[in-house]
């Protein structure tokens, strides 16, 4: 093997072990670019303001696995697990509220912040969850 063969194969193995630390480069700046610009409450809502409006023209997304969902979740709510709101985003409209929520408002909350990083600004979680919806909602139908 020559010179220029070794430096050709030790630049390739140099891109293939930077191109992660790159990827995770611009991620965590993405996720400081919203940290640093977003206002406090704007990836929250609370069941106290789910009035009738907000529940008929904001999309629910039940953020817990399907076991959960099964057993009882907020009328019309669709289910995509929290984990797997990434991969589905294409389910979850650019325009409108969308409400996410799993039991207590921590897995949604992290789903919601991956979400509103990836550019869904319409997006925010429920914070008290479904335990919160079904004790504390200002509407229920």
């Amino acid at each position: 093997m020559t010179l220029k063969h070794l430096l050709a194969a030790a630049s390739v193995a140099l891109g293939l072990h930077a191109a992660p630390a790159l990827a995770q480069d611009a991620a965590v700046e993405a996720m400081q670019e919203y940290m640093m610009f977003s206002d406090y409450e704007s990836g929250i809502i609370l069941p106290q303001q789910l009035d009738q409006t907000v529940f008929e023209t904001a999309l629910f997304v039940d953020t817990r696995d399907a076991g959960q969902f099964g057993e009882g979740t907020i009328p019309g709510a669709v289910n995509i697990e929290w984990r797997e709101v990434l991969d589905r985003i294409d389910e979850i409209p650019e325009d409108g509220m969308t409400i996410l929520f799993c039991n207590t408002g921590s897995l949604s909350a992290q789903a919601a912040f991956a979400l509103r990083v990836a550019g869904r600004s319409n997006v925010v979680a429920m914070q008290t969850g479904f335990t919160g919806w079904q004790q504390d909602a200002a509407y229920k139908p």
